[in-house]
């Protein structure tokens, strides 16, 4: 039964099915990828859909309960914007781990691979090409996604929509730029050390920028309907954290994997 008083300014999450639906959800994605990838089979495009829409539906429900139910009191917004924190940080030892791969392997090149870097017979990609029109088109929409939030802040509401509205096309067009440098590269994920760190890291990065661009594309439409005011955005703030975390690991893949290796 949901409460509606009580004593105390935290909020307690009322009874949702959300959780334990999307846990199925993810274990099927799981079980329908690792089914593809043995034996070509279309079941994954039935489960990540259904994924989608329990993640659609959740974050309708938190959003219902700080723009309309009142729930997210200041407590809540400090826990949140924790949460949100030590979430970035996570994230950031993820890729850590593949930075670790990547300058084992480079700095001490083993003998299996000729003992060079890049591996004899692999053509890495021109640095001054497609990855530094990437870069500038990230640096960009960093300048925009602040934009939204000053405005915000300094309650100009049109030109925080169109700043966001800009970031979003940006953050599509380098999505765009990665798919064609990946169909035009001269080496796969199966050419040794350096064809399987380039796409691990490089394609995670891409997968966390098109999730930033749905989260600002959702902050946008709820910037369309007002949800958003000076003193409650969360859900842009840190939708804008996100996005500048994808910005500054880009810079080092850039310059590591990118014009490091050239």
């Amino acid at each position: 039964m949901m409460k509606f008083h009580q004593n105390h300014p935290f909020h307690l999450v009322s009874i949702s099915p959300w959780p334990i639906i999307i846990s199925f959800s993810l274990l099927n994605n799981l079980i329908s990828i690792i089914s593809w990838f043995h034996k070509m089979n279309y079941i994954i495009l039935l489960s990540i859909p259904c994924t989608l829409m329990c993640m659609f539906q959740w974050w309708r429900d938190v959003t219902r309960e700080s723009t309309f139910q009142g729930w997210h009191t200041f407590p809540v917004y400090l826990g949140l914007r924790l949460g949100m924190i030590l979430f970035i940080i996570s994230e950031i030892f993820f890729f850590i781990s593949f930075f670790w791969a990547y300058f084992h392997s480079s700095l001490a090149p083993s003998m299996e691979i000729g003992q060079l870097w890049p591996p004899l017979g692999i053509k890495p990609f021109n640095p001054f090409d497609i990855p530094l029109m990437n870069t500038i088109i990230l640096i960009s929409s960093g300048m925009t996604v602040t934009w939204t939030h000053h405005s915000i802040l300094n309650k100009n509401y049109s030109e925080s929509y169109k700043s966001l509205l800009i970031t979003i096309i940006l953050g599509i067009y380098f999505t765009l730029l990665q798919l064609i440098e990946y169909i035009e590269s001269p080496f796969t994920i199966s050419d040794s050390i350096y064809g399987s760190t380039f796409f691990i890291a490089t394609g995670f990065h891409g997968l966390h920028v098109i999730i930033g661009t749905l989260f600002l594309s959702v902050c946008f439409y709820r910037m369309h309907l007002l949800h958003f005011s000076k003193l409650h955005h969360f859900g842009f703030e840190a939708a804008a954290w996100y996005w500048h975390f994808v910005d500054v690991v880009w810079l080092f893949l850039y310059i590591s994997i990118y014009w490091w290796s050239y």
